[in-house]
């Protein structure tokens, strides 16, 4: 397997920003009067958007205030997105090796486009990624393959040569769907049985591996 682009899910594969999306989301619930979630508990919500975040975090007898949280919830993460958000052990050394081998690489998350520029530009400041995409009126979110596809063109690549890395199912069907490989990580917020079920072609416990798989 010999690669010659990349393109990682941010959240759970780059950066480890379920402290911060945790704290935004209790500030939001906590101000409407509903229960809030331990640090666990959210893990288990996040990697599809930021309306199953919600969907998810309001009681499900309580649908009637979905909105009134997400706004909340938005408002909060727009203050504080990375104020405890950092890159996971070796992700800058992963990058820093993939631009000095001349690799191109982007990011395609399900964070909101605006959350997701923000936390790139902040908590990865100066990496040089071809493509930033979050999620964007018009354009279908992950697992759907579409997005991925326009960014491997934007490279110049057909799919084939693109690995998609990620640490959910959703990033493996993403990556399947698209026609590239699909690269589960370990380090992220879901385990191996997840992204085995995603239909991950790969699955790597440590950063450093990412770059044997390009070349």
């Amino acid at each position: 397997m010999t690669l010659n682009a990349l393109i990682f899910d941010l959240d759970g594969t780059l950066v480890d920003s379920l402290p911060d999306i945790a704290a935004a989301l209790n500030h939001a619930l906590h101000a409407h009067g509903l229960p809030t979630h331990s640090l666990d508990r959210v893990q288990e919500f996040v990697g599809e958007g930021v309306e199953y975040l919600i969907a998810r975090g309001v009681p499900a007898e309580r649908p009637e205030l979905r909105t009134d949280v997400l706004t909340a919830y938005r408002a909060r993460y727009a203050e504080q997105h990375d104020s405890l958000t950092r890159p996971y052990p070796g992700i800058l050394q992963l990058l820093q090796g993939l631009a000095e081998r001349q690799v191109p690489f982007a990011v395609l998350s399900n964070k909101p486009n605006p959350a997701t520029q923000a936390v790139v530009a902040n908590v990865l400041p100066g990496v040089p990624f071809a493509f930033i995409a979050g999620e964007r009126p018009g354009k279908p979110r992950k697992p759907d393959p579409t997005v991925a596809v326009e960014i491997a063109a934007l490279l110049g690549l057909s799919p084939d040569r693109c690995g998609f890395v990620g640490d959910t199912g959703v990033d493996m069907r993403t990556g399947a769907g698209a026609g590239m490989t699909a690269i589960g990580v370990t380090w992220g917020y879901r385990g191996i049985d997840d992204l085995q079920r995603g239909g991950a072609h790969a699955i790597v416990g440590d950063p450093a591996e990412i770059l044997q798989l390009v070349g």
